[in-house]
């Protein structure tokens, strides 16, 4: 591993795992914050729960969760789409800053959406990051390229034994009539 990676993993992840637990244990705190985005998702998607300190427990086990695994370098580019799907309610919910009134706070809120969105983007890389390993996507058309190449060889095999073959079996039809 990089000392790039090894290094800039754990710095991307401590924001993760220090707002994380703070929602797990004091969802109270960030539950106002977060009730005009969660409500009206929670009302079209059944499956989440209603009650609003619950949705916030829930976001901030998935960014405690992530950030250690993403912190660790395990499965880090699962990890970082996992901490990309938290930090955009999160970022929406908290830092609403086109609804501020005083120009200081408008100010502040900007700078916080802004550099939410600066890790969303650090989180988007280190999910595509694949170490230095080929990723699937390349694997797969590696093999599939592997795989005309070796078809066209057959084919070609096929056309230049099938001449011959063809004229034995024409020579031997010939031979057993007689």
């Amino acid at each position: 591993m990089s000392l790039l990676r090894l290094a800039g993993r754990p710095m991307l992840a401590s924001m993760f795992v220090t707002g994380g637990l703070h929602a797990v244990r004091s969802p109270q705190d960030v539950a106002p914050a977060a009730e005009p985005v969660v409500r009206p998702v929670a009302d079209r998607v059944n499956a989440l729960p209603d009650d609003t300190e619950q949705l916030v427990r829930i976001n901030g086990a998935v960014q405690l969760a992530g950030g250690v695994l993403l912190g660790l370098g395990r499965c880090p580019r699962l990890a970082a789409l996992a901490l990309a799907a938290t930090l955009v309610p999160t970022t929406l919910a908290a830092h609403r800053f086109w609804e501020e009134e005083d120009p200081a706070a408008r100010a502040q809120q900007r700078i916080h959406f802004f550099k939410n969105l600066s890790m969303l983007g650090g989180l988007l890389v280190a999910a595509d990051d694949t170490g230095g390993a080929p990723s699937l996507a390349w694997r797969g058309r590696h093999a599939a390229r592997g795989l005309r190449h070796d078809a066209h060889l057959v084919r070609r095999s096929v056309k230049v034994a099938a001449g011959p073959a063809g004229a034995a079996g024409g020579v031997l039809g010939k031979v057993s009539r007689h």
